[in-house]
């Protein structure tokens, strides 16, 4: 079993922004940590004397976006490559070693409800192309969709679980790119109490919301997680 988390880091873009997430990371149980919004104008590859592996893409001219990965220790020897394939999507290749099958992960930030409809459908697009271009038998998509999904209400929507909170227009597009893609919406699939499925809290902590997503195919054996680091 592998457990896979995601973090919007709001900003990587320092040598100092990037000392925290590493301090919390430590203190959780996780394989994987897929990054979005590192806001970086540079890349960045790095191993810790601790054994980690981390790196960091970059954002587009307007200072948005960037995504990255963290990789344990324990996974460090796997890791086949990472690519920044967009600004807005990653994919972290490990390759079969032992009793660890060979793993895809694609790392995405999705543009928030303030882009036009035309960015927001380019990304979903990007998004599908590379899923579908990757041939790896176990495949796993983490990452900020700024997306809330209910429950599932048709049966139709057998990617859906019954332990989610509402829907929006943001979810719904998710939703149609879980349909296509075949995979499994995991947030979903697993009840938790209502104070516990937020996974962004807004400055002062007012608001909450589940805007981070784990989606996987029906085959995985991977687990998939956002915590709030």
């Amino acid at each position: 079993m592998m457990t896979i988390c995601t973090l919007n880091a709001r900003t990587l873009a320092s040598e100092a922004s990037i000392e925290d997430p590493m301090m919390q990371a430590r203190k959780i149980r996780y394989d994987v940590i897929g990054l979005t919004e590192t806001r970086r104008h540079r890349p960045m590859n790095a191993t810790f004397d601790t054994g980690e592996e981390l790196f960091l893409g970059t954002c587009n001219s307007r200072g948005v976006g960037g995504v990255g990965v963290l990789v344990n220790t324990n996974l460090a020897m796997n890791i086949d490559s990472f690519e920044q394939l967009t600004t807005r999507i990653g994919r972290l290749r490990l390759r079969r070693c032992g009793s660890t099958p060979a793993v895809t992960v694609f790392i995405a930030y999705a543009p928030t409800s303030s882009y036009d409809d035309d960015e927001i459908e380019a990304f979903y697009m990007d998004l599908e192309k590379f899923y579908r271009e990757d041939h790896t038998f176990y495949k796993i998509i983490v990452g900020d969709f700024n997306a809330k999904i209910g429950r599932g209400r048709t049966p139709e929507e057998l990617h859906i679980g019954t332990h989610d909170l509402q829907w929006n227009e943001q979810g719904e597009r998710l939703s149609k790119f879980i349909m296509t893609t075949k995979t499994i919406h995991g947030n979903s699939q697993f009840q938790k109490p209502t104070s516990l499925r937020w996974t962004w809290e807004s400055p002062g902590g007012e608001y909450h919301k589940e805007k981070k997503m784990c989606l996987k195919q029906c085959n995985s054996g991977v687990s998939g997680s956002h915590q709030k680091l």
